[in-house]
């Protein structure tokens, strides 16, 4: 049971940390989120070690460096959307006939689309704030010692995880961190394809240790 409570909470730092990431532009204080914490750090090899960041503010890097790289790889170059990856027409869907909506929906997950600066609700970084509300409910569910919650949880991140995240994610990611020109959004992405990739294996990895017993005894 700690070593579950420990995982989630390492889950949660994640996808919080990665969904802001590709969300909206950085700002110096999730900049100093990332070099105050050497754990964090090290997840950003090259970010870490790019001789810029010791020779600019923060301020200027952001205005110079990240916020041009951004625009290039969420607004301008390349499309964070999945329906784009999905649909035969490739067109962004942001009405009712979204799938991911209708799940949103029947889970109380509403997305404000002018808050988030989004065009639909199938973002990259709002499906990885979807991932990081649903362990935040298994955390809640763990703490409650709900063994049927938890395991309903997890069946919910590997779904949305084998049919949406990674139907279309890698893509997206393989070509930011391609097109990136900065070191911060080219280990980001591949950080966030890693974890997307290894997270998988651990839910179903959890769902077959734990659940297994139960849903054969029920």
């Amino acid at each position: 049971m700690n070593e579950m409570k420990q995982d989630i909470e390492n889950r949660i730092a994640l996808y919080a940390l990665i969904s802001r990431l590709m969300m909206i532009e950085v700002d110096e204080k999730f900049l100093e989120q990332i070099e105050s914490d050497e754990a964090l750090l090290e997840l950003f090899p090259n970010y870490r070690d790019w001789a810029r960041r010791k020779e600019m503010s923060r301020k200027d890097l952001i205005e110079q460096y990240y916020n041009v790289d951004f625009t290039n790889l969420f607004l301008m170059h390349l499309v964070p959307y999945e329906s784009f990856y999905t649909r035969d027409d490739q067109m962004v869907e942001s009405g009712g006939d979204n799938p991911v909506i209708e799940l949103y929906n029947d889970l109380d997950f509403r997305v404000e689309l002018e808050t988030a600066r989004v065009v639909s609700a199938d973002h990259i970084g709002v499906e990885l704030e979807f991932m990081y509300m649903l362990c935040n409910a298994q955390k809640k569910a763990l703490e409650a010692d709900d063994k049927e919650g938890v395991c309903e949880l997890l069946e919910v991140q590997r779904a949305f995880l084998k049919e949406h995240l990674l139907e279309w994610a890698p893509m997206f990611l393989i070509n930011a961190k391609r097109e990136s020109r900065t070191p911060l959004y080219h280990d980001g992405s591949e950080l966030t394809l890693e974890f997307l990739l290894s997270d998988f294996e651990y839910v179903n990895a959890k769902l077959n240790e734990h659940c297994a017993t139960q849903s054969s005894e029920a």
